[in-house]
């Protein structure tokens, strides 16, 4: 499957998309976008950091969900479903995939913390979990990175290589966000197998 045509996804998938604080944030519209164009349901997850690059009001007319962010918004009158939909997202969710994930991410998912809506969610989520790095060249291959990326793997997450290129900060290496056409893709192929 090419993930770049107009052509249905084998299956609909219920997607949370994950956008961390990286400048690739705004590649996760285009992300979305794509998602939605092929049938699947997206629901947004932006951390504080992201929502200072791209807010909610990029993301809702692309996915025409909610767009999450605060682990305790006020829905309503504040009732229960409202303070744990991070669970209740979980539990509906299919496939769960971050990205952009900073190197703040992934050394939170790595050590397990769980202080905001996205990390609540991951630990609550029992599918398939794809990290799409996004960094500084020497972030991507600093030792703490590279060992926090392992762990990852070895709680069965699946990470999605980034590119090679022009980087945000002057520098040219590797730690581009991925093509979004390569995301979908992988999405798709996860899905399947999970399906």
């Amino acid at each position: 499957m090419s993930g770049t045509g107009s052509e249905a996804a084998v299956r609909p998938l219920r997607i949370v998309l994950g956008v961390t604080g990286s400048i690739a944030a705004y590649k996760a519209a285009d992300l979305t976008s794509r998602l939605a164009a092929r049938g699947h349901e997206v629901h947004v997850v932006l951390t504080r950091a992201a929502a200072q690059l791209v807010g909610p009001a990029t993301f809702h007319p692309l996915s025409g969900n909610p767009v999450r962010g605060e682990l305790f918004e006020a829905e309503g009158s504040g009732a229960l479903g409202a303070r744990v939909e991070h669970v209740g997202l979980a539990d509906r969710a299919d496939l769960v995939c971050i990205a952009p994930a900073t190197a703040h991410t992934i050394a939170r998912l790595a050590l397990g913390v769980a202080d905001d809506f996205l990390s609540t969610l991951v630990l609550a989520f029992a599918g398939p979990v794809l990290v799409a790095p996004a960094m500084n060249d020497n972030m991507w291959a600093h030792p703490a990175v590279v060992r926090n990326v392992e762990t990852l793997r070895g709680f069965g997450y699946h990470i999605i290589e980034p590119d090679s290129g022009a980087l945000a900060c002057g520098r040219t290496g590797t730690g581009r966000l991925a093509d979004p056409a390569r995301i979908v893709e992988r999405i798709e192929r996860l899905g399947e197998r999970a399906g």
